[in-house]
């Protein structure tokens, strides 16, 4: 077991162990943010036939080579062709057909005139200006072609994406399987939020905020409740969570006495792969997993494992740090991280040598810059920080001091920050 780890480092680490799962077939009506595991290649044709793109004349571009302002070309109105229906009969020279969007051009048709362009006169539509052939229509496979492949493997289906699927005809699709996270907490001082809080009993709040990180990336999270500080009522819950692909604990991972959830792990048969990473909040962090050589391994392996300390502020950045992109490759993500960007700092910042930390920030908009504000009281314990946090200032390790104005780097935890005021259209 490797210890101290820098955080790059514990991050690679967990990222070479942790495997896109295999695919699964979902409903295409519930694959909103899942990601495919094979290409979509198209068995249609779409539009299948020529359509018109506006409501008003189908013609024959001919007919109106000479049409003017100053000479215009009345023609036949012949028939109608509304969407869903067909023409009948091909368009004969001299003659027009009211259409409507979507609807089959009509053959002998090469343009479509917008219906505001166009004189009404009983019988005969009035035309005042030559149109090009291909003018407002859709022409057939202008979207897709049959055969031709429209999304590949990798893609996260969105909303045009699931469009795509269902005018394909699709209404399954093979995605990447969604993460099951089995969330535990630990300690005799934990009860849930309805539980009475006298006595110095606190609320376990780290498995709501943990079970809010894992369906924000799209993870299916799964509590298993408090487990008590004894090793064999722990033993109880950790079994009940080797059927998820992670299993998330939080306190006890680390060295007192009363600190069970390592050597229950190990004897369970969970390899660790380290203990401790050297940043701040977090520090005691454990990873490993139940391989196929584990006794209770099963023949694929068993869960990813990942012991977080019990401050709040500390599960929640772990999380974010390790556990969220592990999460994301899980899921057949290409990218695994939030997004960073460049600000500056408003105030000086200053730390010992030795330890990255990850300063909780308020995030702002000054003079076409981006100013980053720390959240106030820094504490692991304080909760409070982190919600008001919009960002994780990466504060080196090496350095200590960043001053006022500084360029520093930002990872993004609010969308809404990255959310415009307007369209700017």
């Amino acid at each position: 077991m490797r210890t101290q780890l820098a955080a790059a480092d514990a991050q690679q680490l967990i990222l070479d162990a942790a495997l896109p799962l295999p695919s699964e077939t979902c409903a295409t009506v519930d694959a909103q943010g899942r990601v495919l595991t094979e290409p979509v290649v198209s068995r249609r044709t779409l539009p299948p036939f020529d359509v018109s793109a506006m409501d008003g004349y189908a013609v024959r571009s001919g007919d109106l080579a000479c049409a003017s302002a100053s000479a215009p070309v009345a023609l036949s109105v012949a028939f109608e062709v509304a969407a869903g229906g067909a023409a009948d009969r091909t368009l004969a020279v001299g003659e027009v057909a009211r259409i409507f969007t979507g609807a089959p051009i009509p053959p002998g048709a090469d343009a479509v005139v917008r219906q505001e362009d166009v004189a009404r006169e009983a019988s005969h539509a009035l035309f005042s200006a030559s149109v090009r052939a291909g003018e407002h229509l859709r022409c057939a496979g202008e979207d897709v072609r049959a055969g031709e492949m429209v999304l590949d493997a990798g893609v996260r289906l969105g909303p045009a994406a699931l469009g795509m699927l269902a005018s394909l005809g699709r209404t399954h699709v093979a995605v990447h399987q969604r993460p099951r996270v089995a969330i535990l907490s630990g300690g005799d001082e934990l009860i849930e939020p309805d539980g009475d809080p006298t006595g110095g009993r606190i609320v376990s709040s780290n498995s709501y905020s943990i079970a809010a990180q894992c369906r924000e990336v799209g993870a299916e999270p799964i509590y298993l409740g408090i487990a008590r500080d004894h090793p064999d009522e722990l033993e109880r819950f950790v079994r009940a969570g080797l059927g998820a692909h992670v299993l998330v604990t939080s306190a006890g991972v680390s060295v007192g006495d009363r600190d069970y959830v390592r050597p229950v792990l190990e004897k369970l048969g969970c390899e660790i792969a380290f203990w401790g990473v050297t940043i701040k909040p977090g520090f005691p962090l454990v990873f490993g997993r139940f391989t196929p050589r584990s006794p209770l391994g099963s023949s694929g392996g068993g869960p990813l494992v990942f012991g977080l300390p019990g401050n709040p502020v500390s599960a929640m950045v772990t999380f974010e740090e390790f556990v969220r992109p592990a999460l994301r490759k899980l899921s057949g993500h290409a990218l695994w991280f939030r997004p960073r960007i460049d600000a500056v700092l408003g105030e000086r910042l200053r730390k010992a040598a030795g330890r990255l930390h990850l300063v909780r920030v308020r995030l702002e908009r000054r003079d076409g810059r981006v100013v980053a504000t720390s959240t106030g009281n820094q504490s692991s314990g304080v909760l409070r920080s982190m919600a008001l946090a919009q960002g994780l200032l990466v504060f080196p390790a090496d350095a200590t001091e960043l001053s006022a104005g500084a360029v520093v780097q930002v990872q993004v935890l609010d969308e809404d920050f990255l959310a415009a005021a307007d369209a700017g259209l």
